[in-house]
């Protein structure tokens, strides 16, 4: 692990969002106007409540922040609410390109030759944003939290990022030193699941996945493009 940051010690909380309302199981990616269901709103609460507990034990969280998109604003609500802090919106950390955006029924479309060419590299991958880019700007927006953290609250500031999977994903697999190409039905990186990037001055140092809303699970769809 490298990726060098400043002095001090911090944890960067990356969290998926919660689930979100797609009836048409539509790719939506980046898409706007795909807000969390209700199942995703009481996971929002939920994560607001292990936060919350967190700071009541000493251990309390100095800023938040959210990707652009919709889905990821209203998870992290609840919790600037019961926290009473300030949401910050980072580019860096949204979802993933993918030229598959906006279809349902992915399989279908693999028929169709013209998107063949979208398929001719999975280890990229040459439909969307190359794994690297996305760790890459995943981590560079995780080192300037830190920093920005470290400086204004000391040593062991906490910053609580609302970010989706498949960034979440190919970050832990760089952390973990990992080939970043991966099957997807093999990631560890359940809605509204946290992983914990524990930066020292040289970098990321540790890592750490738990699920607060595991009992919320069961009752969650499994959608394209979460």
């Amino acid at each position: 692990m490298s990726t060098a940051s400043g002095a001090g010690t911090s944890t960067v909380h990356f969290v998926r969002h919660g689930e979100v309302h797609n009836p048409n199981r539509v790719l939506y990616g980046r898409l706007p106007g795909f807000g969390l269901s209700e199942l995703g709103h009481r996971m929002a609460q939920g994560i607001a409540e292990h936060f919350a507990l967190r700071a009541e034990a000493g251990r309390p969280v100095h800023h938040l922040v959210s990707s652009p998109l919709q889905r990821a604003q209203e998870t992290i609500a609840p919790l600037a609410e019961r926290l009473e802090l300030p949401v910050s919106i980072e580019p860096r950390v949204i979802e993933a390109e993918n030229r598959f955006e906006g279809m349902s029924d992915i399989r279908s479309h693999l028929r169709d030759p013209r998107i063949w060419p979208w398929l001719r590299n999975p280890l990229r991958p040459s439909w969307g944003e190359p794994y690297a880019a996305q760790a890459s700007r995943m981590l560079a927006a995780a080192k300037d939290l830190s920093d920005n953290a470290v400086a204004e609250h000391g040593d062991g500031a906490e910053v609580v990022v609302v970010s989706h999977q498949l960034p979440i994903w190919v970050t832990r697999l760089w952390a973990e030193e990992r080939p970043l190409a991966h099957d997807p039905r093999r990631r560890e990186c359940s809605l509204t699941s946290i992983t914990s990037l524990h930066i020292g001055p040289d970098g990321v140092e540790a890592l750490s996945y738990e699920e607060p809303n595991q009992e919320l699970l069961r009752d969650a769809v499994a959608l394209p493009g979460a």
